[in-house]
């Protein structure tokens, strides 16, 4: 029967979910920053990397650039070798949409 089914197509077999279903079960808000430029970056990966921010602005200047720079660079520049890692890693990560920085919450 199943068989028919699929070489006739009498009716379709699998029904597509509703994408909007899951968009729902989120009742908070965005917590996640719209505009992310080399400061914002930096202050999200914490650990002392957010001292680097004037270096990095007025070398490399752009976040995308940022986002491609490899090692060798970040060293020319004098950036220590964990903050480098920590950059490296997290650049990394945003390109592959697994990390983005948070905004900072309201203080009241």
């Amino acid at each position: 029967m199943a068989w028919r089914q699929i070489l006739f197509h009498t009716r379709p077999i699998l029904t597509p979910h509703s994408s909007t279903g899951l968009a729902r079960l989120s009742t908070k808000s965005n917590p996640y920053l719209e505009k992310v430029g080399i400061p914002e970056f930096l202050s999200g990966i914490g650990n002392g990397v957010e001292a680097h921010v004037a270096k990095l602005e007025s070398e490399i200047g752009d976040f995308q650039k940022l986002l491609v720079t490899r090692t060798l660079r970040l060293k020319k520049l004098g950036i220590p070798v964990k903050q480098r890692k920590l950059i490296l890693k997290y650049t990394h990560k945003y390109r592959l949409g697994l990390w983005r920085p948070r905004a900072q919450p309201i203080k009241s």
